[in-house]
């Protein structure tokens, strides 16, 4: 039970490196997305560390609300 909810866990985490179009801006590169990735943990450990993950967050959340409504409205596209 625990191995298949890792899975599921790492696989919801490779769809928001895809969302977030990550992919396609490294033109499907592994080393390419892993180091875009080891830059942000580093920017994250910083100084501002707090600062950066609460945009983050804020970020995210807006865009996971705007997917959300636009779901709703049934056109599938963000509201902003």
């Amino acid at each position: 039970m625990q191995r298949r909810e890792r899975t599921r866990h790492l696989i919801e985490l490779g769809g928001l490196v895809q969302k977030a179009g990550l992919v396609e801006l490294a033109d499907d590169d592994r080393a390419t997305i892993y180091g875009a990735l080891l830059e942000l943990v580093g920017k994250a450990r910083g100084d501002d560390a707090g600062d950066t993950l609460a945009l983050w967050k804020r970020r995210g959340k807006r865009t996971f609300d705007a997917e959300t409504e636009a779901t709703e409205r049934g056109d599938g596209a963000p509201g902003y």
